[in-house]
């Protein structure tokens, strides 16, 4: 364990977008966050690997694994079955929405966004 990185908060942002993880990646870090990405869900459980994560910001609609099952698994983790998840895309449909929220999704953010509704979003749900 690192403990120049403890201080620092660690966010874990899944998006098959690159330019859409560059965004939200320079916003986070500005804000002084920790950043780890990853490109779809596999790669998102990949990341999950023991490490401290203290939020997740994930897309919905991604190759490979979507976002939905992507909290679905994530939440069947031990570790990181209480890391609030932010749902970041441009489904804007309720039924989505509620689909989310039931896997465990803890916040809905619908593309295209403002940096700071996501730091707001960020700041409002990361863990201690």
């Amino acid at each position: 364990m690192m403990v120049a990185n403890d201080s620092k908060k660690t966010v874990l942002i899944v998006d098959d977008s690159a330019s859409l993880r560059q965004v939200v990646h320079i916003a986070l870090a500005n804000a002084g966050y920790e950043v780890v990405e990853a490109a779809d869900g596999n790669e998102g459980l990949a990341r999950l690997d023991g490490r401290r994560i203290h939020l997740i910001i994930s897309d919905v609609n991604m190759p490979n694994m979507d976002g939905i099952s992507f909290v679905k698994a994530v939440k069947q983790l031990p570790e990181y079955r209480f890391t609030p998840i932010i749902m970041l895309t441009t489904e804007a449909h309720e039924d989505k929405k509620i689909e989310g929220q039931m896997a465990g999704a803890k916040a809905w953010v619908v593309k295209p966004f403002q940096p700071e509704q996501v730091l707001r979003a960020v700041a409002k749900l990361i863990l201690p």
